[in-house]
């Protein structure tokens, strides 16, 4: 009975353990990596262009909010002159799914210029994205966008890979669902951890260099 015991108190104490960590490297990264992220677009320095990081533009079998927003964050910079063009990197594994189209098309419906989108379709994670910009796209000194939870593991990423980068704040969806996704990206900043600093881990494609027209 004694053994059950220890052995209980040990498997708690594990998780318990586990648990903290989670959260200390969670609030390690949203403390490091704030100050890298504005809000407000007139304090946004120029950059020669954004990397707007993909979603699906439906969910549930409604409009996915954090797609509108990532958009309209998007549209706000370059219209306001800070970027002079924009990388849009999702996923496209599937034929039938296509996030960094369905961002360019909107993007030109909202009057940003063909010319001046470039498409990332390799951007199946994060990390993927962060390094393909400099490795495919040559930037080294962008503006991300996205949520603020998503573009601080962004940061992290960028940092770890001596890309320079600075974020620009999409608005966030809040509730429930808004909730769920944030505890979701306590996970998802362990992994980038991992990735990162055990693993190794690289995109899953690299491939030729592609040519940013700026305006």
């Amino acid at each position: 009975m004694k053994k059950l015991l220890y052995t209980l108190l040990g498997f708690v104490s594990i998780t318990l353990l586990g648990v903290l960590l989670l959260f200390v490297l969670d609030r390690s990264i949203t403390d490091t990596y704030s100050k890298q992220v504005y809000t407000d677009i007139n304090q946004v320095p120029h950059k020669k262009a954004a990397l707007v990081l993909g979603t699906s533009k439906y969910a549930w079998g409604r409009e996915n909010l954090f797609f509108n927003y990532r958009i309209d964050a998007a549209v706000s910079l370059y219209q306001a002159g800070k970027i002079d063009a924009i990388i849009v990197s999702g996923d496209n594994s599937r034929q039938e799914y296509d996030e960094p189209t369905d961002m360019r098309d909107d993007l030109i419906k909202r009057g940003v210029p063909e010319a001046h989108i470039t498409l990332d379709y390799a951007g199946f994670r994060t990390l993927d994205s962060i390094v393909r910009a400099e490795a495919i796209f040559d930037l080294n000194d962008f503006i991300i966008i996205s949520q603020r939870f998503h573009v601080l593991r962004a940061l992290y990423i960028a940092d770890k890979k001596k890309i320079n980068a600075i974020a620009f704040e999409a608005k966030n969806i809040a509730g429930v669902f808004g909730l769920r996704v944030r505890l979701r990206e306590v996970l998802a900043r362990f992994k980038a951890f991992l990735d990162l600093h055990i693993f190794g881990t690289e995109p899953k494609f690299y491939g030729d260099k592609v040519e940013v027209i700026y305006r």
